[in-house]
């Protein structure tokens, strides 16, 4: 088939997705003697479209799916998506405000009913995404958080583990957005250091004078039932154990000693609110304190409020110091940096609450999966996220895992109304197993979404139940995640497989970086600084992006993204099918030729040969070191800098002649195949495409069914090190071409000081332009040694020496007083405090570039 003159990534890109997927080319189980290789996505939220991070996440678990498959791994890589029960009903509720209406106006029923109009749409779109990024996963498979399977697994992890007395229920202060009108875990609260104020505030004493504390919420006071000091501060030694008076509320506030008050933080005298701040609520639990909540679940004031009761906690606050400040109550207000926590999904800010929730004792299962990691059982890449993975379990709290919602998983827990029993069931019992009374109703709460998510090794396997599945594909082989969820999701799932199955989960955690745009903002759709990668595949092909995001991808750490990168890729896809279209054009139509190596090589066929195997050698080690940037070079290192700008240009005086066209041919297709297979992972669509192309016979429907490539059986080190001279000269030649402006038209006389063969000389020829002089030239000339050789180019008489010297020691003085300027700047203590990450990366790559510069000029002075 013709080739087209441009590379189409659209047209080859829906063809063989369709072909993928129709074909169920990728469904795990087929040949039952293979030895499994197990993925689990991360489920992306069924909230709306897929973002880049799902691109580069999605794409380094396909890279694994393809590479083990190749590998004869019967491979499963198993899709889903995640019910997401913050976002998700946040999302319903928005397109019902614009109804002018709110949940409650519908009830739950007919909510939920929304709430899956809304799935079932946005379900599509996610998954057509992942098809089109070319994801080779199990669709046959494919499971939702919400399913009947994964639903079953979920009340019968929560009944065990409430049965064991791991699961509890208790009144504790807890993160509680307003806006969502639910409790959030820890991992929850995105927190971030912002310009606040401290006030302070003189609380009346009962028998005569004042006490000043000072708080950063004021509105919090209308909930205080002590004032509190450190046991050590002589300050306030005469006032322990006597009373304050609380302004506007006049509630009599007693006056304690707790170590947990540091002395130096305001007056040393502090406020104790203990339904509204995680401090004051352990203060109140030691003293044996009441409890006064003064909001509702929306933050407004409620009747504990006296006469701010209807307020919102913010217009609240306002009022409070205004009126403070007439009372002459407010000593002052200075700036003062807070922690402030927002709700990571609305972004609203969290209010510490005293609510009733039900929690999961999590110290023995952390204490399991922090002695899984220490023993190997599961290891991370890089290694150095172990350590944050470890901080997390052995300072682990109890995992808040009610939600006040109504999308998600019901709490198994039904309540008697007659004897007020509590049971647990997965199933919803018909009596009261204590009264046998009927008059039962289940707990109104929903699980945390990442309830059912630490499940999903062994839930999308059909766990409880044992079956085949299960026994076969568990437990899995990597885990691929950003180190965001590092907590929320990776640590729990290896928990939950140790607990239920008493196996970790996984062997491998890859874990890989956010996005973020040049000023080092995480992408975002808010933002406005998030492209939409459907766009992105449109400009630039999905191989290109896919191609472009590896290659940008500093390992393990955030990615600093630009849309103008992504033509790394595309432009390596266009270098690829220009490559093969000048090789094919020298194919006979229907012609076939055989894979076995020619017997007779020329020079540029032995290296292209070895430089194959030691590409090769290293890709291998680098995929199994989960260094994926390293592997995205070293493809395109091979192909562009080697195939393409050396072993193609060698060979074309060869493809001019008939005879000699024939081995030239033969070897440009057999290593064209081999890379493909190798490069296959990466960009799955062009090389599947060029694949169907070759002039070989096919025994495989598809390159990712092929085997994948192994090295050449050849050993040419010799030739090896001769065309890697021949590179480093022609190399040389063509800079100098450039530094003196030398035209092509005019030679070039080079000496050699060792034997090389005919082929050698005929190569440095045809690529340089150049004639080879058979002694020593005696001026004018540049002496290099290259592996250990002697080489002399011979300057042509229009290039005056004397003034080239002169301008390279100009240049000389410039850079050095450039990397002078450079160094200084980057041993200013200011400047490296002070100044973006990414400025002073900068910084230090322009400093290295000049300093290359400056050795390269050294070297020709």
């Amino acid at each position: 088939m013709e080739l087209s003159k441009t590379y189409n990534p659209r047209e080859i890109e829906e063809k063989w997705q369709k072909f993928w997927v129709e074909r169920n080319l990728y469904q795990a189980g087929k040949e039952k003697d293979k030895k499994p290789y197990v993925i689990m996505m991360p489920p992306p939220n069924v909230t709306g479209t897929l973002h880049m991070g799902h691109v580069l996440n999605n794409t380094l678990q396909d890279i694994y799916a393809r590479y083990m498959r190749m590998k004869s791994f019967d491979v499963l890589w198993l899709p889903g998506v995640d019910h997401a029960g913050i976002a998700t009903q946040n999302v319903v509720e928005k397109e019902l405000a614009k109804e002018g209406k709110t949940r409650f106006d519908l009830g739950r029923e007919k909510f939920l009913e929304k709430v899956y109009e809304w799935i079932e749409k946005y379900e599509k779109i996610i998954k057509s995404t992942l098809m089109r990024l070319g994801c080779s996963c199990d669709w046959t498979k494919y499971r939702f958080t919400m399913d009947e399977i994964m639903s079953r697994a979920v009340l019968e992890a929560f009944v065990r583990l409430y049965k064991k007395g791991l699961i509890y229920r208790g009144k504790y202060i807890v993160n509680f957005c307003p806006r969502c009108e639910t409790t959030l875990s820890d991992e929850e609260v995105e927190r971030e250091e912002t310009k606040g104020a401290l006030y302070y505030i003189k609380y009346p004493l009962e028998k005569g004078g004042s006490i000043t504390v000072a708080t950063t919420r004021p509105e919090t006071m209308l909930g205080d039932v002590a004032v509190a000091v450190n046991p050590k501060d002589e300050r306030y030694k005469s006032l322990v154990g006597k009373y304050a008076i609380l302004p506007f509320i006049k509630r009599r506030l007693i006056i304690i000693e707790d170590d947990s008050v540091d002395p130096e933080f305001g007056t040393g005298a502090v406020k104790v609110t203990p339904s509204h701040d995680f401090n004051d609520f352990e203060i109140a639990k030691r003293h044996n304190l009441p409890f006064v909540t003064i909001m509702d679940t929306k933050g407004i004031i409620n009747e504990e409020g006296g006469e701010f009761k209807g307020l919102d906690r913010f217009e609240a606050r306002k009022l409070i110091v205004e009126r403070l400040k007439n009372l002459e109550l407010l000593e002052k207000i200075e700036d003062y940096k807070v922690i402030l926590g927002r709700c990571y999904r609305c972004e609203t800010v969290i209010e510490p609450y005293l609510s009733e929730q039900w929690f999961l004792s999590m110290k023995e299962m952390a204490r399991k999966a922090y002695e899984a990691g220490e023993k190997g059982e599961v290891k991370f890449y890089p290694p150095s996220w172990k350590k944050l993975y470890d901080q997390w379990l052995l300072n682990v709290k109890d995992w808040v895992i009610s939600r006040q919602l109504w999308w998600g998983h019901r709490i198994p827990i039904y309540y008697c109304n007659d004897c007020n029993h509590i049971m647990s069931e997965v199933k919803k019992p018909s009596r009261c197993e204590k009264c046998n009374s009927q008059n039962i109703t289940q707990d109104e709460d929903v699980l945390d979404t990442w309830f059912s998510s630490w499940l999903f090794p062994f839930s999308t396997l059909g766990w409880p139940e044992k079956n085949e599945l299960l026994e076969k594909y568990y437990p899995g082989s990597l885990l691929v995640s950003a180190w965001d969820i590092l907590y929320f999701w990776v640590a729990r799932m290896i928990m939950a497989g140790l607990e239920f199955l008493d196996s970790v989960p996984f062997r491998d955690v890859l874990i890989h970086g956010l996005l973020r745009d040049e000023r080092r903002r995480k992408l975002s759709k808010s933002l406005g600084n998030s492209p939409d990668p459907l766009e992105l595949f449109e400009n630039y092909g999905v191989d290109g992006v896919r191609f472009s995001i590896l290659s940008i991808a500093p390992e393990g750490r955030d990615i600093i993204f630009s849309v103008d990168k992504m033509k790394i890729g595309r432009n390596f896809c266009n270098k690829i099918w220009n490559a093969f279209r000048l090789i094919s054009s020298h194919v006979e139509e229907n012609e076939i030729l055989e894979r076995e190596l020619p017997m007779e090589l020329e020079l540029e066929d032995k290296w292209i040969l070895m430089k194959f195997n030691e590409t090769l050698r290293k890709v291998n080690d680098r995929l199994e070191n989960y260094d994926y940037p390293e592997v995205a070079k070293l493809i395109y290192q091979f192909f562009w800098l080697n195939f393409c700008d050396f072993y193609l240009e060698s060979i074309k005086d060869r493809l001019k002649d008939v005879e000699k066209r024939k081995v030239a041919l033969k070897v440009s297709f057999i290593v064209f195949e081999n890379f493909l297979k190798m490069a296959h992972p990466l960009i799955p669509f062009i090389t599947e495409e060029l694949w169907h192309r070759l002039p070989f016979k096919r025994e495989k429907e598809s390159i990712s069914l092929e085997s994948w490539p192994s090295e050449f059986n050849v050993s040419f080190e010799k030739e090896k090190r001769d065309f890697e001279f021949l590179k480093e000269t022609v190399n040389l030649v063509r800079e100098l071409r450039g530094i003196y402006n030398i035209p092509t038209s005019e030679k070039i006389e080079v000496f050699i000081g060792t034997e090389k063969d005919k082929r050698f000389f005929e190569l440095l020829k045809l690529l340089t332009k150049s004639s080879v002089l058979d002694k020593k030239p005696s001026e004018n000339f540049l002496g290099y040694v290259i592996y250990g050789e002697e080489l002399l180019v011979s300057l042509p008489k229009t290039v005056n020496i004397q003034k080239e010297k002169q301008r390279i020691k100009k240049e000389i003085s410039e850079l050095e007083g450039l990397i002078k300027d450079l160094e200084k700047k980057l041993s200013n203590p200011d400047f490296l405090e002070k100044a973006p990450e990414e400025v002073i990366r900068k910084t230090e790559e322009k400093k290295k570039m000049f300093e290359e510069k400056l050795n390269t000029l050294m070297k020709y002075l």
